[in-house]
């Protein structure tokens, strides 16, 4: 029961948090005629906020937000470590890598979205290679993804020193993570990753439950914990980069999201609907900070993510030393 209010709590909040991101500004539609979207009695410009500016960028930043959501539940059940996320396996690192070569040293070759989604499955190939057990380890995941994070920031700051200030500035929204200029193109891939992939995530999460008992006791009672824990993680790897192929690599809302969901509904297991609900109210609130925040120039969303995540970080950081001696 604590879990369906909380859904339905978030839930209202990204109703909220939706209407004041159409309705704030020069350029919003009045809080009075937000009931005229059910109805299609729009003005022309009304129309033009709704359909080309501010609906697909809403749209965009809620659907990848749940996708980040789901992404990171999913990783943090399978590793049972709260600092687990696609951020730490070197996914997002490896999407910024492959928009920074082709959005400034192979220009034209392909477009900076698709760059970021080969650039994130080479990531995750090395990924799989280099821990020597695919995806079953967890712990070896996480050792290797650091060193391909490391490596490809690296890479992204070679390019970087190697380009004109122009085109430094031009791929540094896409890098820090942008929900800017968006088309409804982009909500209907990210909506169509979530339709076929938070169905199953939330069948695996039942299992996840299972294997968080042991993997005796799970293989027991017919989870089978190794392949469980594999395709959660082929699932967690697939809608994060859906995500990052739609809005850049957003730091910390995959590590943040399903442990506020955690704290909130205080229930076993990765509570993937949950996740995505917050996931989705986190990327919208810091959207709508970045579109009507007291800073004059509009920044891109995952500049206040990470500010925000960062912070968070330190806090998980400091209550895990608290409950570990080291």
């Amino acid at each position: 029961m604590r879990s369906i209010v909380v859904g339905v709590s978030l839930f209202a909040a990204l109703l909220v948090t939706a209407a004041l991101t159409l309705a704030l500004g020069d350029l919003g539609v009045p809080a009075s005629r937000l009931t005229s979207i059910l109805w299609a009695d729009l003005g022309p410009q009304e129309a033009f906020v709704l359909e080309r500016l501010r609906g697909p960028r809403l749209a965009v930043a809620a659907t990848a937000g749940a996708g980040l959501g789901v992404s990171g539940a999913l990783f943090q059940a399978v590793t049972r470590n709260p600092l687990g996320s696609p951020d730490v396996i070197g996914l997002a690192a490896g999407a910024s890598a492959g928009a920074a070569a082709f959005g400034l040293m192979w220009t034209g070759v392909l477009p900076l979205p698709v760059g970021a989604l080969l650039g994130a499955i080479v990531a995750m190939a090395l990924l799989y290679l280099g821990t020597g057990q695919g995806f079953s380890s967890p712990t070896r995941m996480i050792i290797v993804g650091i060193g391909i994070n490391a490596m490809a920031l690296a890479f992204v700051q070679w390019i970087i020193t190697r380009t004109t200030r122009e085109q430094a500035t031009a791929i540094a929204a896409y890098i820090n993570g942008s929900t800017a200029s968006r088309s409804w193109d982009d909500v209907r891939l990210m909506a169509a990753a979530l339709v076929v992939l938070l169905p199953m995530a939330l069948v695996l999460s039942r299992r996840l439950r299972i294997v968080e008992m042991g993997d005796d006791l799970a293989d027991a009672l017919g989870a089978r914990a190794d392949r469980t824990r594999f395709w959660s993680v082929i699932l967690a790897i697939c809608a994060a980069t859906a995500a990052v192929t739609v809005v850049g690599p957003v730091a910390f809302v995959a590590l943040t999201a399903p442990q506020i969901a955690r704290r909130l509904t205080r229930s076993p297991g990765p509570n993937v609907a949950t996740a995505a609900l917050t996931g989705a109210l986190v990327l919208c609130l810091a959207d709508m900070v970045a579109q009507h925040g007291p800073i004059d120039a509009q920044l891109p969303v995952g500049i206040f993510t990470a500010a925000v995540g960062g912070v968070y970080l330190g806090y998980l950081l400091i209550t895990e030393f608290r409950r570990v001696s080291i």
